[in-house]
């Protein structure tokens, strides 16, 4: 009697994500799915400025390829039944790490928390309706999911083709930066910008969607371009949504003297009003460290309140430390004007930093924003 073969394991996901990522690296001209409809839908999803679909795909292919009895359509727990899994899991355990690696153009946070797919916890499959914009980013998600079902697609080719799009997508964006920057460095030698043509730059800048970690970019280029003259500099910017209790970072940016590492200056930045309690509390965190520091500086984007000017001007009589609330673009504005003659050296800090941003904290589209206002700007002055 034959010996009965034990069931294959699953393969590693980690692997699953790594051989495709080869396969479509070696394939970037030529679709690795045959079916042009589903070629034009994948690239559909990969450019759809609603990013959410293509982390929500990678994270359902990877879950079916990694353990073939999982049904494709039951990303939730919460279904019920047999071959459901934790589809979140999979996009934040295997796809987030894979595509942060890889600089691939995806959503910087889970598809599993967006209002469409954070609030649906039935079958994804035709008849189900998937709220979100644009409507027919998740029309084609269901026809692809239930293609993939019913083996009119290959998992293992969706996903390879999903990601041959993506590193399209990426290397598009980078040669457009290129390009840009190139230009830049042309008019650079031509001319420099009035203070105020800087101040209506950054305003416009830090007008654009999704641009909260901009206010931080914006302090530190201003200590790296006057730090020979201030003696001071920015300490090392952590991650843009790294907590404050996981880094031991007093705030998001610390300045330091030129040549010591102990903290004289910190600045939080705020895109709403600071309040009487965010005061209360960056207190009780300078209690918890030594040496004590010089100075506590609130940034916002928001309206600065009377009442917390008041209540933070008060702080030094209690705790001998000065805290004051300033508005960003005020301090950008009496910065410039400040140090005149090395604004243009603020503007490159600034562009420099931006660019070294990983993607997930300033996304691909906001730097090079930036890169077109400025060569508008600088094409504009006469």
């Amino acid at each position: 009697m034959p010996t009965k073969r034990p069931p294959a394991s699953p393969r590693s996901p980690t692997s699953i994500l790594d051989l495709a990522y080869e396969r479509a690296s070696k394939s970037i001209d030529k679709p690795l799915v045959r079916a042009s409809r589903a070629v034009s839908d994948i690239e559909f999803v990969g450019r759809c400025s609603n990013q959410a679909g293509t982390r929500f795909l990678l994270a359902c292919l990877v879950a079916k390829l990694s353990n073939p009895e999982l049904d494709i359509r039951k990303p939730y727990t919460e279904i019920g039944g047999i071959g459901i899994y934790s589809g979140r899991h999979y996009d934040e355990t295997y796809v987030a790490p894979f595509a942060f690696k890889h600089s691939l153009p995806v959503n910087p946070t889970t598809s599993f928390l967006t209002p469409a797919f954070r609030t649906n916890k039935t079958i994804i499959e035709p008849g189900v309706q998937l709220v979100g914009r644009p409507k027919q980013l998740y029309v084609v998600i269901i026809d692809l999911i239930t293609a993939i079902y019913d083996g009119t697609l290959k998992a293992e080719n969706v996903l390879a083709e999903i990601i041959r799009w993506l590193l399209i997508i990426r290397e598009e964006r980078k040669q457009r930066i290129k390009t840009l920057v190139a230009s830049l460095k042309g008019t650079a030698r031509d001319s420099a910008l009035p203070a105020e043509s800087i101040v209506t730059l950054i305003t416009q800048h830090m007008a654009l969607p999704k641009s909260a970690r901009l206010p931080v970019l914006v302090v530190a280029a201003a200590y790296m371009a006057a730090q020979e003259h201030l003696g001071e500099r920015h300490l090392p910017l952590q991650g843009h949504n790294a907590a404050d209790k996981q880094t031991g970072a007093l705030g998001d940016v610390e300045i330091a003297l030129k040549d010591e590492t102990d903290i004289v200056t910190v600045y939080e930045m705020k895109a709403k009003r600071v309040t009487l309690e965010d005061i209360e509390i960056a207190m009780q965190k300078l209690a918890a460290t030594s040496p004590a520091i010089d100075n506590y500086i609130f940034i916002t984007t928001d309206k600065v309140d009377e009442e917390v000017k008041e209540y933070a001007a008060s702080m030094h009589a209690r705790i001998g430390v000065e805290f004051v609330v300033l508005d960003c673009l005020g301090f950008v504005r009496h910065f410039l004007h400040l140090f005149y003659r090395i604004r243009m050296q603020f503007l490159e800090a600034y562009q420099s930093l931006l660019m070294n941003e990983p993607d997930s904290a300033v996304s691909p589209s906001l730097k090079e924003a930036f890169l077109s206002l400025r060569l508008a700007t600088e094409t504009g002055v006469t």
